[in-house]
């Protein structure tokens, strides 16, 4: 995010077969998971045997020795245990011979025949022993490979499978020493001595390990400044934003910037109204940064006094009655409120289902409306209910809709209470979260940072997964943190995912490869999602969010490989792309994808649309010979892959600042098949001082060079 000065002032080691572990759980699987091994002697079945002596039921034999083997040169290849009655599984141990697989999945059945439900799938499968944190139920167990290692089979040593305990985690509970609550009864001094004493920790502290939560009972509170650092949350615990009255501010500023707010991220309001003491409220964010349900008795600003640099932010679900002045920010989202009226715009200020917006004139002024959003569904939060119990909202999905959810009455959707969340504290394992969803449990994730070794694993329809104050989860030893599986209405919500310095091949993956199910009447929801490659150490993942599953709806990420902090540089936080798309109907709101090294967002799913994309190119290849592909200079912001047939985005930017070879010029950055049915409206890119890119999309838009930094813009495409 130093970009904006700029622009002003200018494998895994495969494990050998003599190399072999004792069978059992992981250390992390130690709470969560039983100690025996209930594949151990049960009666295995496999597609095929190498020969007679190298049949299945020598994987479950408890031998390290022995093996099963399939016949050699043939994909796919299987086999499977009956464990003899319905299980729990939260643990599956393969320990492969030189033979084992790159591409398998770990399934579960009630008979054996039919029904097989996927509870584990990679494409990367490392060999060795693999311990695999899962969660599914059956009787039956298969491992399914579908691509070899080698030119031969697939042989296994050993199949193990643990059961989770039978003791049922407890739900509710406290939520932590971060989280701060509020009440009317103290005094305002108190109040303010509080929020104060967060804020002087938190203003410059961008890449700590400090979360907090600021929690508001219903009631008014008068003569509060609320100034917001990073990691840090400000919500009402009202069901609505009236039910929390705050005469005074929640101020976000750049003072520690000398008023440069392009690096005010992690931080966000919610469910809050304010009565600005002046009339106006200050918010100077960049990313990362909602503003949601939130009522403005005023007008907002979205930079410092200075007007100084500002570029990027989001507000939904919220009503705002007077004006709201962007003054320097570049591009600006607004989704689904009310507001007063809007000031002006730089390059580019994005609205769907904004009431009281201006109608579209891109690129001047550069407004671009889209007068309903297609379908939606806001994120859950936290309230207290009459009696003062703690409970999570989940309202409903809409389609075509505009204006705030609360306005005309109670936001539709369900109330859960408590009770249905397993409240997680730092230091719990990934087999604890498990069980805790297998038993039926949603997931609350109190302030703090969460190192995951092993996969979480949403495979139960409609699991609510909600994170307070920035809570933040780190891929350890490249595990891969969170997936979802092919099932409804799952909600992952306010949480920021860190890659660690061991390559993940994701942080999240919403679907396994290959889901085929129709969620249209239950979206899955990524609403608030934050995933970070490098700036707090050095890092590495493949790609930062894959989604798989259909008609999931994306509202409001930020995936960020890192151009300043610690561990920021081309081979010390390497990450290819920001976000995969593969699901058919995707709905994407508020796109934030920044510096990945090859393409930004790549789309491959039908029926996608997009509304909001803001992107830096990497600032740091090394040259144009480096960073070129078939021939081309350079890799698109954002792609639509050629076999895509329908597809449209509106509102869309890319900028450029070479910083380690000037010379380099992107040969464009929108790439997409042309097609009638592939639209994109309102395109722009910059070269903010440093290269240039050639084209905006695909062959058809001015050159954006270095020595003019200004938006070079497509209205229409093709």
């Amino acid at each position: 995010m130093q970009r904006r000065l700029l622009a002003v002032a200018a494998a895994a080691t495969a494990l050998l077969a003599s190399t072999l572990v004792v069978i059992g759980r992981s250390a992390e699987a130690a709470d969560a998971c039983g100690t025996t091994n209930v594949a151990l002697n049960r009666p295995a079945t496999a597609s095929s045997s190498e020969n007679a002596s190298l049949g299945p039921g020598k994987a479950v034999d408890g031998s390290a020795t022995s093996r099963w083997s399939s016949a050699h040169g043939v994909d796919p290849q299987w086999i499977q245990v009956d464990l003899g009655s319905t299980t729990q599984i939260c643990q599956v141990s393969l320990t492969w011979q030189r033979s084992y697989a790159k591409a398998y999945r770990v399934e579960v059945s009630a008979d054996g025949v039919s029904g097989w439900t996927p509870i584990y799938s990679t494409t990367t499968g490392a060999g060795g022993t693999e311990t695999l944190a899962v969660n599914g139920s059956g009787r039956f167990i298969r491992v399914y490979g579908t691509s070899r290692a080698t030119q031969y089979g697939y042989s296994l040593f050993e199949l193990a499978v643990f059961a989770a305990d039978t003791t049922s985690l407890p739900g509710g509970g406290d939520l932590g020493p971060n989280v701060i609550l509020f009440d009317p009864s103290q005094s305002s001094s108190a109040i303010q001595s509080r929020l104060d004493q967060v804020f002087t920790q938190q203003e410059k502290n961008q890449f700590g390990t400090e979360r907090y939560q600021f929690l508001f009972k219903p009631g008014s509170y008068s003569g509060l400044n609320a100034q917001i650092g990073f990691y840090t949350s400000i919500s009402g615990l009202g069901q609505n934003p009236q039910d929390v009255q705050i005469h005074g501010d929640v101020t976000v500023d750049a003072g520690w910037m000398a008023g440069n707010a392009t690096q005010n991220f992690w931080r966000s309001a919610e469910n809050l109204s304010v009565y600005p003491v002046n009339g106006t409220d200050r918010w100077a964010v960049a990313q990362a940064a909602p503003f949601r349900r939130m009522d403005v008795h005023g007008g907002m600003t979205l930079a410092s006094p200075n007007c100084g640099w500002a570029s990027g932010g989001y507000i939904a679900d919220s009503r705002v009655s007077g004006q709201i002045s962007p003054c320097s920010q570049q591009q600006w989202f607004t989704r689904d409120s009310t507001i007063g009226s809007w000031k002006s715009a730089l390059w580019n200020m994005v609205f769907s289902g904004v009431q009281g917006a201006p109608a579209t004139t891109f690129p001047s002024p550069a407004y671009t409306t889209v007068n309903t959003s297609p379908v939606t569904q806001e994120k859950p939060y936290l309230y207290a209910d009459a009696a003062g119990a703690y409970r999570v909202f989940v309202p409903s999905p809409r389609t075509n809709s505009s204006g705030a959810t609360w306005i005309n009455g109670q936001t539709p959707g369900t109330s859960l209470p408590l009770s249905q969340f397993y409240v997680a504290k730092p230091g719990v394992s990934a087999a604890t979260l498990n069980q805790a969803v297998a038993q039926g449990l949603n997931l609350l994730f109190t302030p703090g940072v969460y190192h995951l070794s092993q996969t979480v694993n949403v495979n139960r329809a409609g699991t609510v997964v909600l994170g307070l104050g920035y809570a933040t989860i780190v891929a350890d030893n490249g595990a891969l943190p969170m997936q979802v599986g092919d099932v409804d209405g799952v909600k992952i919500a306010s949480l920021l995912f860190d890659a660690g310095p061991t390559n993940s091949p994701a942080l999240l993956q919403v679907g396994p490869t290959g889901a085929s199910a129709n969620h249209a009447g239950a979206p899955n929801l990524i609403s608030d999602v934050f995933l970070r490659v490098g700036g707090a150490g050095a890092a590495k993942v493949t790609n930062a969010l894959v989604v798989n599953n259909n008609n999931t709806i994306i509202d409001h990420i930020w995936a960020w490989r890192a151009d300043h902090g610690a561990g920021a540089g081309w081979t010390s936080n390497p990450s290819d792309t920001g976000l995969i798309v593969n699901g058919q109907n995707v709905t994407a709101y508020g796109l934030f994808v920044e510096h990945f090294e090859k393409y930004n967002v790549i789309w491959n799913g039908n029926g996608g649309k997009t509304i909001f994309f803001q992107n830096e190119l990497p600032y740091d290849p090394p040259s144009a010979a480096a960073w070129s592909h078939d021939g081309i200079t350079g890799y698109a912001a954002y792609k639509v892959a050629n076999t895509v047939t329908s597809h449209e985005a509106w509102g869309m930017g890319s900028y450029c600042v070479f910083t380690t070879d000037s010379t380099i010029a992107a040969y464009h950055g929108f790439e997409a098949p042309v097609n009638a049915n592939v639209k994109f409206h309102d395109l722009l890119t910059v070269s903010l001082g440093k290269g240039s890119i050639t084209h905006v999309i695909n062959d058809t838009g001015d050159a954006a060079l270095p020595d003019h930094v200004t938006p070079h813009t497509v209205v229409s495409y093709p």
